[in-house]
């Protein structure tokens, strides 16, 4: 869809966006059951009682209970679901921040008055928690998991003092994104074809024109926003890295890392493995510098040349109809009903698919027990990695789609380190789709191009925010405050360490560190890299085997909350706790990178 400007949301084709009849037919529907939710917290407490003796608990009385506690979680979540995808459409309207912010204190209050359940759950004893009784069974994963965190759950009291500061702890996430997405004004970009709004969503677009002084423009104006803005965005992220570490403190755990990674029992050798290995193999990526380097003509290489396409002759338009169609033949080897349960989804009601203003920028998938797995983009046709970004997300959402058809409400969501795998396996079906019926040299050197940037994005960029984050979080565990001139000083030694020799960086550049939203999500993106790295895998295994591999893959996806994410991938057929997934990620990014060369020699 061309644009010359951003449109209202008022101003969108009703076809272009989401249908979230599937969740709830009405503004007014969804008030009503808000209502009914925040009257449900008195149900769960009615049982109360019944826990001050846990010996004589019967497993009927255990069962109403948490049949009573499933029951508002599952409605919360279809409620906080709504709330949030009218948000992330219009930021904008006071309406939909309302919503949002009346669901935020119906589910803090719920949690508070509700708080006490936790810690009465570790007192059961054993022979309740493991008892033969049906009724039990939906509940007997959630059950494991959740006594697994018996260590570190406190008492009431405290329990109901951390619940009640829920709604509170999403202040400095709440703060960026209506910062960085609403009030801050990037200004326009002169172009060939006049002057053109700059916006989260539209840098994109300018850091892949063929144009280095409209690249240049772009960053500059880009980065002056965040310069204006840098010691308010530094404090909100020093705010977000403090409650992480005074969190993991509370609860007792040795670190926020340690606190993040023990619910997916992922060990934290799984996360330094990534580091180390992507470390060890930072030549490949000094190499693709190198050759965007030589390939542009450029004197020298500006951060602001790392997106352009390397492949200029090629000119490629997707219209969004079309992008289904090429990644429905991309995901055949994995069946019909996947291609044309994931088909009708895209050309249906799950996606809100092109920019308006007030529309959070970038992409999600945002799946529940109950409704369409829904998708969040803003979709532009002139830039193929949309396509990729849509294969993507729509990997997303058939995991949700799979997982909540094979699974009971208290046990179905998967994790997010299990998430990128699914999605980031449908980039590469995708890519050696396309690749595969190139039409010419000029589009292979192209797709190669593409999927070089595309690893790189995931895999070693992914990374480098890891250790960015790995670090920010041990300064302040270790008594040092995060200033802007700190996070803008560790983040330059990230920058320069995985860019290499060659790249040369403006004063702003350190600046990109205030900007990435996923810092919010305390020691998520490390899941991307090693995601992945799993999905390569995984995308050979499928491509090269049979009916058994895929249904393997199929295990793995509908296996949703029921096992551990380690585990669940070891059932695909990987081992993330060895380094070597990520080993062949590197090897494989290198392998590209060479064939790249190759191609445009």
């Amino acid at each position: 869809m061309k644009q010359t400007t951003i449109p209202a949301r008022s101003e969108v084709a009703p076809g272009d966006t989401w249908n979230l009849a599937s969740l709830f037919e009405s503004d007014e529907q969804w008030n009503g059951e808000l209502a009914r939710f925040s009257g449900l917290a008195a149900a769960v407490n009615a049982f109360k009682p019944a826990f001050a003796s846990p010996d004589k608990l019967s497993a009927g009385t255990f069962a109403d209970c948490l049949d009573a506690y499933a029951q508002a979680q599952q409605l919360g979540e279809k409620l906080s679901n709504y709330a949030f995808l009218k948000k992330s459409a219009d930021e904008s309207d006071a309406a939909n921040l309302d919503r949002f912010g009346r669901y935020m204190m119906a589910a803090s209050a719920f949690e508070a008055e509700t708080s006490w359940l936790v810690p009465a759950l570790q007192t059961i004893p054993d022979s309740l928690a493991k008892s033969a009784d049906a009724r039990l069974e939906a509940y007997r994963v959630w059950l494991d998991k959740l006594l697994r965190l018996k260590p570190y759950i406190l008492g009431e009291k405290e329990e109901r003092i951390l619940a009640l500061k829920i709604e509170g702890d999403q202040a400095p996430r709440t703060a960026f994104s209506a910062l960085t997405n609403v009030d801050m004004d990037f200004g326009t970009v002169d172009t060939k074809d006049g002057p053109k709004p700059l916006s989260q969503t539209t840098w994109s677009r300018f850091m892949e024109d063929p144009d280095r002084a409209v690249r240049k423009d772009a960053y500059l104006k880009f980065y002056a926003s965040f310069d204006a803005h840098k010691n308010t965005i530094a404090s909100l992220y020093a705010g977000s890295v403090n409650q992480d570490v005074a969190l993991a403190r509370i609860r007792g755990y040795e670190s926020a890392r340690a606190m993040a990674l023990f619910p997916d029992k992922v060990a934290e050798t799984v996360y330094d493995n990534l580091v180390s290995t992507v470390r060890s193999n930072l030549d490949a990526l000094h190499r693709y510098y190198a050759l965007r380097k030589r390939v542009l003509g450029l004197d020298e290489l500006r951060h602001y040349d790392v997106y352009v396409p390397l492949v200029q002759a090629v000119k490629q338009t997707t219209p969004y109809e079309d992008a289904v169609g090429l990644i429905g033949k991309a995901v055949a080897p994995l069946g019909d009903e996947y291609v044309q349960t994931l088909t009708k989804g895209l050309l249906g009601g799950w996606v809100d698919r092109y920019e308006n203003r007030g529309k959070r920028s970038g992409a999600f998938s945002s799946g529940g027990y109950e409704g369409d797995p829904y998708i969040l983009m803003n979709y532009k046709d002139e830039v193929i990695r949309d396509v990729f970004t849509l294969a993507h997300e729509g990997g997303h959402s058939m995991h949700s789609w799979y997982s909540a058809r094979s699974n009971p409400f208290m046990s179905y969501n998967y994790t997010i380190f299990e998430a990128e795998v699914a999605s980031t396996l449908n980039e590469d079906l995708l890519f050696r789709h396309l690749l595969k019926h190139a039409g010419s040299a000029q589009m292979r050197a192209y797709l190669l191009s593409t999927r070089a940037s595309d690893i790189l994005a995931t895999l070693y960029r992914q990374t480098m925010f890891a250790e960015y984050e790995h670090r920010t979080h041990a300064l302040v565990e270790s008594g040092t405050p995060l200033t802007a001139e700190i996070l803008r000083s560790e983040y330059r030694k990230l920058l320069e360490a995985y860019f290499g020799p060659l790249m040369q960086f403006e004063e702003q550049s350190d600046l990109e560190g205030l900007r990435i939203p996923h810092f919010y999500n305390a020691f998520y993106v490390y899941k991307y890299a090693t995601g992945i790295s799993a999905s390569l895998a995984l995308a050979q295994r499928i491509s090269a085997g049979g009916k058994s591999e895929r249904d393997d893959y199929f295990r793995f996806l509908k296996s949703g909350g029921s096992r551990y994410p380690i585990e669940a991938l070891r059932v695909a057929g990987v081992d993330m706790l060895s380094p070597e997934p990520v080993k062949a990620a590197c090897a494989e990014f290198a392998r590209i990178v060479a064939e790249l060369e190759a191609a445009l020699t």
